[in-house]
């Protein structure tokens, strides 16, 4: 029983809210313990170099469904959902442990098949399993990851570095991962209604890759060293833009100003949310689970970036008396919105 004897329901707060909650009251003991909870990964000081760590977990029922996620895929999505966050701190990620919750559903073909995907994506981004941890589960398949990376401490990029007056650059294209999820729900319902209805689901093979088997950005990591490029701040999409874009102005205590017909959407993503009636730039600004990178440079960087496909600069950083706007096409001024997926 509860001693204060309150009943707060966890959707009055949401997912970030109940993480500032919890983590409000922690303290750090040890001065290797760069940083704490509150980025995409903690920071731990080595003798040389630092540590980052991070971990994702991933419920059956909540953030997947086993009806049409292929378990090889669902092996190597939880293990790039896990890299993305190292990318994001300016890292390189080296290790990972897997812990798994498999209920008796479950045969071994099945988990090997699990196991295989995440094997495939530790080869690709050379990184090593090195442990983990095995339980019955009652409520289905639970994934848990832990990913450790490397880097030197000045070479690390947080979410609380942006200034006023720097611009602000998003990788990829956005939205895709959210449409596929949408085409998979769509494709589900029908089968449900009529299981000898064969999915339509040719011609959409780019949407569904984003949603089955998605890439965290190693290469644009890899690509900003060689241009000298050291993001202000930095942090990957998984939320949505709109959230993330939240995320940065908050803990840099500044505002944002955001130019809807910059945000990149690729041509099948746009289309298939006219085809579903739903608001691209929506998708974008709140689908999530892209994996792309959104950082802040400064304005003298911009030459070294301005004509690169993979990066697109879709604002810049105001005062924080501003606050955050999204100028429409039009050229009207919104107050942006975070309506990403809820935990809770």
């Amino acid at each position: 029983m509860l001693e204060n004897g309150t009943h707060t329901d966890l959707s009055s707060l949401g997912e970030f809210g109940l993480i500032d909650l919890l983590t409000s009251n922690i303290k750090l003991h040890h001065e290797s313990t760069l940083k704490g909870a509150g980025d995409d990964a903690a920071v731990i000081q080595n003798s040389n170099n630092c540590s980052v760590v991070t971990t994702d977990l991933l419920l059956e029922g909540v953030h997947f469904d086993l009806s049409f996620f292929p378990l090889k895929h669902l092996g190597y999505k939880s293990i790039i959902v896990n890299l993305s966050d190292v990318y994001a701190m300016n890292a390189t990620p080296k290790q990972v442990t897997v812990s798994l919750g498999i209920s008796s559903k479950f045969s071994l073909e099945a988990v090997e098949e699990l196991y295989a995907g995440m094997l495939l994506a530790c080869e690709k981004y050379n990184v090593d399993l090195v442990g983990g941890d095995t339980s019955a589960s009652k409520q289905g398949l639970i994934i848990s990851v832990t990913a450790i990376g490397e880097a030197q401490k000045e070479d690390i990029v947080y979410r609380n570095g942006a200034k006023e007056f720097d611009l602000l650059c998003v990788t990829g294209d956005l939205g895709g991962a959210y449409m596929g999820f949408q085409l998979l729900e769509r494709e589900k319902r029908v089968f449900l209604a009529n299981p000898q209805e064969q999915p339509d689901i040719e011609g959409y093979d780019y949407i569904l890759e984003r949603q089955l088997k998605p890439e965290a950005r190693k290469d644009i990591i890899e690509m900003l060293k060689m241009l000298g490029i050291k993001p202000t701040s930095m942090i990957d999409i998984s939320d949505g833009l709109a959230s993330e874009i939240f995320h940065i102005a908050k803990q840099s205590n500044v505002g944002v100003n955001l130019f809807e017909d910059k945000i990149p959407i690729d041509p099948m993503t746009y289309n298939t949310a006219r085809e579903m009636e739903l608001d691209p730039t929506l998708t974008a600004l709140s689908g999530g689970e892209d994996y792309e990178l959104l950082f802040s440079i400064k304005q003298a960087d911009f030459d070294k970036i301005k004509n690169n496909p993979d990066i697109t600069v879709i604002g810049h950083i105001t005062d924080v008396k501003e606050g955050v706007h999204m100028i429409s096409k039009s050229g009207n001024v919104h107050p942006l919105k975070a309506q990403g997926w809820k935990a809770f």
